[in-house]
């Protein structure tokens, strides 16, 4: 099915956007505090520094700052579970960033760095499913409980209403995405 979205939906978007900027940098910054391959702590201090950018720049373009908590959100202490999570949700934060980039093109750069979030994590899920079969298991256990969760805060996402016209075809489109993204990296299975 090829359809675009309406215009009036940048609005949400961008909020939408902002909101997960701020979750993101949350959670790579609890991440930090887990014990991660030496690559990985290198990575996410980079990460960190583009989500404090991309925050900065939504906040810029809607004109106000971000809800921020002040403890950081409970992420999992093991590799193979945090690396799921952060895969999970920069691949979400990904389906987001391609919806935002048919109606602002001049937000390419963020979509490139999504890219680039998700790519990375795809890589190391691929070592974790490739090593030891414990890892290997926990991966997947974690993804499909991830998988679970997730239609849930999708629709959390959609709940504007600028958003009821299209709501179910983008949830569809996502949801869809996201499992097919899982299914590649050899998390779940059909």
């Amino acid at each position: 099915m090829s359809w675009s979205i309406p215009s009036s939906c940048e609005l949400a978007l961008l909020e939408r956007f902002l909101k997960a900027e701020s979750m993101a940098l949350r959670a790579v910054q609890a991440a930090q505090a887990q014990d991660v391959p030496p690559n990985v702590a290198i990575f996410l201090r980079r990460h960190e520094q583009d989500e404090q950018d991309h925050l900065k720049q939504f906040e810029m373009m809607l004109g106000r700052p971000s809800r921020q908590r002040e403890s950081l959100p409970s992420v999992p202490r093991s590799w193979p579970s945090l690396a799921v999570q952060l895969f999970g949700y920069e691949a979400l934060g990904l389906e987001f960033a391609l919806l935002l980039a048919e109606l602002r093109p001049d937000l390419s750069s963020i979509l490139e760095d999504e890219l680039t979030h998700v790519g990375f994590f795809e890589r190391e899920i691929g070592k974790i499913l490739s090593g030891e079969p414990v890892a290997a298991e926990q991966a997947r256990v974690s993804a499909r409980a991830w998988w679970r969760k997730i239609p849930r805060t999708v629709n959390r996402y959609l709940q504007d209403n600028s958003l009821v016209s299209v709501r179910s075809s983008v949830r569809e489109r996502i949801l869809r995405a996201l499992h097919e993204r899982l299914k590649n990296a050899g998390l779940i299975a059909d």
